[in-house]
């Protein structure tokens, strides 16, 4: 009897640590660089100035029209009978064009409506695509959908995670 509450004690602690492993996994990369700043040594307002000049590149944003260009504030103004000129023209290449850009110089760079440059992807390709979402290009609205299908696909998991652990503790004692 001793020897199966051992190894259930075992069982137990083996479960915590590899849900506190899995769970720290992105706190460590947060804590490698917390400011998000790029290279050790460089002045942050300089790498953030670096990053602001791919809106304003001449030989980036060339032949797009500006009514229709990415802003510093991350919203994209492409009305919805425009779509087809703008994911079919230069527009759509301009604009993945001073993503990668931004990218390059600060690649955890985050708009003034706080998108990221993957929201904004995600936006562009949801606008552009052949569904419901055609024509759709207002990134907030895009990142609040996000967030609300990943908090229903969440609560399943945590769900899953509570019953797992419950049943183990029951287990044991």
């Amino acid at each position: 009897m001793a020897l199966s509450v051992d190894f259930r004690s075992w069982l137990l602690a083996a479960v915590l640590l590899c849900i506190s492993v899995a769970g720290g996994e992105t706190l460590g990369k947060e804590e490698d660089d917390p400011y998000h700043t790029g290279p050790v040594g460089d002045d942050p307002a300089q790498i953030v100035a670096k990053a602001v000049l791919c809106f304003d590149d001449k030989f980036i944003y060339s032949t797009c029209e500006e009514s229709y260009r990415l802003t510093q504030s991350g919203n994209l103004n492409v009305p919805p009978d425009y779509t087809d000129v703008y994911c079919n023209g230069p527009c759509l290449q301009e604009t993945y064009l001073v993503l990668n850009c931004i990218e390059g110089i600060l690649t955890h760079f985050v708009f003034y409506n706080k998108a990221t440059i993957q929201d904004i992807r995600d936006t562009l390709q949801a606008g552009c695509s052949h569904t419901s979402e055609r024509g759709k290009f207002n990134v907030s609205e895009h990142i609040e959908a996000q967030k609300n299908r990943a908090h229903k696909a969440l609560k399943p998991s945590y769900l899953g995670l509570g019953l797992g652990l419950w049943s183990l503790l029951w287990a044991i004692f």
